[in-house]
């Protein structure tokens, strides 16, 4: 397992351009950062996840980690809540976009070569 912190940069067909964080071999995305990346509201993402939660599509305690993220001045840390790549991509199969499709496949690519 690679416990190697990384800040790699998405970028689709459509000029999205997003940093991704990847650690212990998943992506890890806000809530804010999974809705520029599908082109939805925060309110959506939030309610796609209730719903896999509700379902017991995927556990929440498994999904999601609360770290450390630094603030525009670089000296204020801000523990942000984000989600792993089992998450982000349970939400993009119901959010159903050009988008999700595209970075399920750079996902693909992108983690397994790290296993």
């Amino acid at each position: 397992m690679n416990d190697k912190n990384e800040i790699v940069l998405y970028q689709s067909d459509s000029l999205l351009k997003l940093e991704v964080r990847l650690e212990n071999d998943t992506v890890w995305l806000t809530q804010a950062q999974i809705a520029e990346l599908f082109g939805v509201k925060v309110p959506a993402i939030s309610k796609h996840l209730q719903n896999i939660y509700k379902s017991g599509e995927l556990k929440e305690n498994n999904t999601f980690s609360i770290l450390e993220n630094v603030g525009n001045d670089g000296r204020q840390v801000y523990q942000t809540k984000f989600y792993n790549l089992d998450a982000i991509l349970s939400v993009g199969y119901r959010v159903n976009s050009i988008n999700a499709t595209l970075f399920r496949q750079w996902a693909n690519r992108t983690t397994c070569y790290r296993n």
